[in-house]
């Protein structure tokens, strides 16, 4: 299957790169406006088309197109794969659009077009993530009560910067947060905002912190803590506290535990769950996540999450924005 990579910043070299290496893809495009960067790309994936302007793809005969440029950019990009008949499956990378207006607008061209379609939710291909789902699916601490869930990093942390390099990053709730709410949604189901339950903290027009609360359609209440500017974490850093009847959980990207109230606990480690990829760059995460999609598009079944399940990570945002006036 022939694929191209629009947009070669890290996330495009790093898809780039691992798609490179599964059997039965051909990486025969390149797309990036920067002269400097196809220089570079040009000799790290010889035989592969370099071109400046999307539409340079049309003759290519794509079986997908992966879209890794700045969020802002994703709705155009994506709209313009499926409309100028480039390609009729396309992976993204979160968040879906910038808005869930957008988001909405791919979801309805991808029921005109068909075809795969998926976004980079890479979390859910992280075992840990993974065996806490299934630790639920089971039951084993009962009925949900409660959850905190958070996304730190300290990318920005005592940074002044340029207000574009946020905006870029499609600001802290897409950067980070975005994870956790899709992680939340998978394991939950559909969230509501509580009422008068957001807050926001940072400096104006940067909202380097956000926190607000959710109630699950069962009636549990969840809690979001969500910051790029914490210190302590050079690397992000995503979890959640899952409380029941039976117990809790508590799971990040490198463990699991589970506290029964009987007493009895277990713990589960990345080592002990089968953590192992064909090739790792960046976490085994990442290669799961871009093979999933090749055998989705060969089997032409449909990519998960898919456009319209990333879309109800947009709408949260979009409505939390539109709650505390987050100009991002």
């Amino acid at each position: 299957m022939k694929i191209a990579i629009v947009g070669l910043g890290k996330m495009g070299l790093l898809h780039a790169s691992i798609l490179s290496t599964l059997p039965g893809v051909e990486l025969v495009g390149l797309c990036d406006k920067s002269t400097l960067i196809r220089r570079f790309c040009r000799e790290m994936f010889r035989g592969a088309k370099l071109c400046a302007r999307l539409e340079e793809l049309c003759s290519l005969d794509l079986g997908a197109v992966y879209v890794t440029t700045p969020i802002p950019s994703h709705f155009f990009i994506t709209k313009a794969v499926y409309l100028k008949g480039i390609a009729q499956n396309v992976f993204v990378e979160k968040t879906l659009s910038s808005s869930y207006y957008e988001s909405k607008q791919l979801c309805d061209l991808v029921e005109r077009h068909g075809g795969t379609n998926m976004v980079g939710y890479m979390k859910r291909f992280g075992v840990t993530f993974a065996k806490a789902r299934n630790l639920l699916n089971q039951e084993t601490i009962g009925d949900i009560t409660s959850f905190e869930a958070y996304a730190y990093s300290s990318d920005f942390q005592g940074v002044k910067r340029n207000p574009d390099v946020s905006a870029n990053r499609g600001g802290v709730l897409k950067d980070l947060g975005a994870h956790t709410i899709d992680l939340a949604l998978w394991y939950f189901g559909h969230l509501e905002l509580v009422k008068d339950g957001v807050e926001s903290i940072g400096d104006t027009g940067f909202k380097d912190d956000v926190q607000f609360r959710v109630r699950t359609l069962n009636g549990a209440e969840g809690r979001f803590d969500v910051s790029w500017s914490k210190n302590g974490y050079h690397m992000p850093e995503f979890g959640l506290l899952i409380r029941g009847t039976e117990g809790y959980i508590k799971v990040n990207d490198d463990e699991v535990n589970l506290q029964l109230n009987n007493g009895e606990h277990s713990a589960w480690y990345r080592h002990d769950l089968d953590d192992n990829v064909g090739f790792l760059l960046g976490s085994p995460e990442y290669y799961r996540e871009d093979e999933h999609f090749i055998k989705a598009v060969l089997g032409s079944r449909c990519g998960w999450p898919d456009f319209d399940t990333a879309s109800k990570v947009d709408s949260l945002i979009q409505e939390l924005q539109v709650r505390v006036g987050l100009d991002e």
